[in-house]
């Protein structure tokens, strides 16, 4: 695809591309815009540069794509930011946010069609990159019997193994999000079929029994992970990665500790997965 008023780099074949020539800081025209929106299409997460943006101004790039998603914890965001979540890890962590290989929040009933990480500090020795995943080439490697197995499928995702159980939080009223969404999903934008299952937050499949469920869900997981599905972001101080949780999942390494890593979130609201077995959106 052609781009007139940005610059994009892919950083693999299969997923990841830098973009040059913006300042999100400032508004975007309608064309910056849609460019923008076209590379993620194209490459599932991007990535930028030497950005230096206010909680305000992070918030007004991540509007354009859509209204704002609060996370179902809201414990570790800022006060005066509700749709600030506060990425931290430090010599007290335990345990620090996106270790497991994850699509965010989806255990919601409509989880979020994306998130914007803007980094700013990191350890001094190097570490914490992140790595993304590309789901549409781990559905479409799968083989045909396994492909029509995993469609007619649901799958399970619940928050309370991950924010009651890991990070010990409280639930809101109503306790954590649990909900059923389809093992293979379509994109509403582009109509490809991504698998959506992860390490995270899915527990079972609906219908079959535990060993059966369990067998399945470390077979898609694992093929998943392949490294030929991935690129690594090699983060630096004030830079951007925006992905799309409809068709890529991420995993963050938590290899720099006791060293501090601190960035922010912002995440855009998403609609309700499905399936269409045949056709484009």
């Amino acid at each position: 695809m052609g781009y007139q008023t940005i610059e994009v780099r892919k950083l693999t074949p299969a997923i990841g591309a830098e973009i040059f020539g913006v300042d999100l800081a400032r508004p975007l025209g309608n064309q910056v815009f849609q460019e923008i929106h076209d590379a993620l299409m194209d490459n599932l997460v991007i990535f930028f540069r030497d950005q230096e943006l206010t909680h305000d101004q992070h918030k007004a790039f991540g509007r354009r794509f859509g209204e704002l998603h609060i996370h179902p914890t809201s414990i570790r965001t800022e006060s005066e930011h509700p749709e600030i979540l506060v990425i931290k890890a430090d010599e007290h962590s335990k345990f620090v946010a996106g270790e497991e290989w994850h699509s965010d929040v989806s255990c919601d009933p409509e989880p979020p069609m994306g998130s914007i990480l803007y980094m700013k500090q990191l350890p001094p020795e190097g570490g914490g990159n992140t790595l993304f995943a590309n789901m549409y080439r781990a559905y479409d490697t799968l083989s045909a019997p396994i492909q029509r197995l995993c469609e007619g499928l649901i799958a399970v995702h619940d928050g309370a193994q991950v924010y009651g159980g890991r990070f010990g939080q409280k639930p809101k009223e109503g306790g954590f999000p649990r909900n059923e969404h389809p093992v293979v999903r379509t994109h509403p934008v582009t109509g490809r079929k991504a698998l959506y299952v992860n390490r995270n937050f899915t527990t079972h499949i609906v219908g079959l029994r535990k060993s059966e469920s369990d067998a399945l869900l470390e077979m898609l997981y694992r093929h998943s992970e392949t490294p030929e599905f991935q690129c690594r972001f090699a983060w630096q101080p004030n830079s951007v990665a925006f992905w799309d949780n409809r068709a890529a999942m991420h995993h963050a390494m938590w290899d720099y500790f006791p060293h501090k890593r601190l960035g922010y979130r912002v995440t855009v609201k998403g609609d309700k997965p499905f399936y269409r077995a045949q056709g484009r959106i």
